[in-house]
């Protein structure tokens, strides 16, 4: 079973270069975007009344904003390598699971938080769900509580 770092925000390799890659596009071509659109906007005139000048400074401020979280969360960064080897479902690892309620079988891959997105598969360590899944081998079958009640999930198979 893998064990999370208490400090710091787990993310596997593929999610720090998905972050890194995310980062670079908003401080070059973002940055570029909304210069050039206060740059259109100046030249309407008085900048007391032109909204679309308001606008873009908003919207440059709001990129801004979401440039420094994306560097904390990339400071933050703790990589968590996968164990393709181990025989239990760990972080950065893809397993099929069995809703035995539903019988719907989902192929998830656990991740950190920050990556976490379920219509992508991503299920987060951090989720009761996530939780409840790591460290257990196919057959194994998890009880946990979600917020639409007690669910029953099996590990159908480890996916390498």
């Amino acid at each position: 079973m893998n064990v999370l770092a208490p400090d710091g925000e787990p993310i596997t390799p593929e999610g720090l270069v998905a972050l890194e890659a995310e980062l670079n596009e908003l401080e070059t071509t973002g940055r570029r975007a909304i210069a050039a659109r206060i740059l259109a906007a100046r030249e309407l005139g008085d900048l007391s009344e032109n909204a679309e000048y308001h606008i873009a400074k908003e919207d440059q401020a709001h990129l801004e904003t979401k440039i420094q979280r994306l560097r904390q969360r990339q400071r933050d960064a703790q990589i968590v390598e996968t164990d393709d080897a181990a025989p239990v479902f760990g972080f950065g690892r893809t397993a099929e699971v069995l809703d035995e309620a539903s019988g719907q079988l989902y192929t998830w891959t656990i991740v950190g938080s920050t990556e976490a997105n379920l219509a992508q598969g991503k299920l987060s360590a951090q989720s009761p769900v996530g939780k409840a899944l790591l460290g257990h081998a196919a057959g194994e079958a998890v009880s946990v509580q979600t917020p639409r009640g007690r669910r029953s999930y099996r590990v159908k198979r480890l996916i390498d």
